[in-house]
């Protein structure tokens, strides 16, 4: 009888310390995916920024007007056919989303097309075109059907981004965000800065709230809202235009 209850209650603590170890792992491994996420999106806009360093100083050297002009005059004629179109085929799923553009495609080195910058967020990360789930693992993403940020009349550009996830934050803060506040976008030409004018919680399916408005220059973020509850709601922050 002694062997046998050494046996079960050997048995039994084998058992906990192998569900102790489990949680153990489960618990540091966002903590893992945090630091490589950092490094990784730490390191894209590091690279970003040397590229857009570069680009200018050969556009300097070769006294080229604009560096990259057929990809911008791409996306300007991109802008103004959504306005045409009215965004018909606009839509907030992030999971089946077409990529208006390959960067590769107009000699870029990869598809980074920008750096999302909020101070009130302390929150640096790149952009890209279309809102699948490898772009918004990788940092914002453009929501497809939307305008692409190089600025302008009749633009809004919807950046989306995860509400936290694995670890890592993304747009988990943006309630630290207000009225007034700035978000800068830094694309190969330039670096805007827009105010927030508005902050609005909506359903999933109301497109309307993240059309082009007409004669204006916008920024739309967008996430999910609550934290962690599956998008019940969708949390956004307007911006528009502001001259420093």
């Amino acid at each position: 009888m002694r062997g046998r209850k050494f046996y079960w209650e050997l048995f039994w603590m084998v058992v906990l310390i192998t569900a102790a170890l489990a949680s153990a792992a489960l618990a540091i491994n966002p903590l893992v995916y945090r630091a490589e996420k950092t490094r990784e999106i730490r390191q894209g806009v590091k690279q970003f920024t040397q590229k857009v360093e570069e680009v200018q100083e050969i556009s300097d050297q070769t006294q080229e007007s604009m560096p990259y002009e057929e990809l911008y005059r791409s996306i300007q004629t991109y802008n103004e056919w959504l306005v045409k179109i009215n965004q018909g085929n606009l839509t907030n799923s992030v999971s089946m989303a077409i990529i208006p553009f390959t960067m590769t495609d107009y000699g870029l080195p990869d598809e980074m097309f920008g750096v999302l910058r909020i101070p009130a967020m302390d929150l640096e990360m790149p952009i890209y075109l279309g809102a699948n789930d490898e772009n918004m693992a990788a940092g914002a993403a453009v929501l497809t059907q939307t305008s692409i940020p190089i600025g302008g009349e009749n633009t809004n550009a919807v950046i989306a981004g995860h509400r936290g996830w694995n670890g890592y934050p993304y747009f988990l803060d943006i309630e630290n965000l207000h009225v007034g506040d700035l978000v800068y976008i830094k694309n190969i030409w330039e670096e805007l800065a827009y105010k927030v004018t508005a902050i609005r919680i909506v359903y999933p399916d109301d497109i309307d709230a993240i059309l082009i408005q007409p004669g204006r220059d916008m920024v739309t973020l967008l996430t999910c809202h609550p934290p962690n509850t599956g998008g019940r709601y969708r949390y956004l922050v307007y911006c528009e235009r502001a001259e420093e």
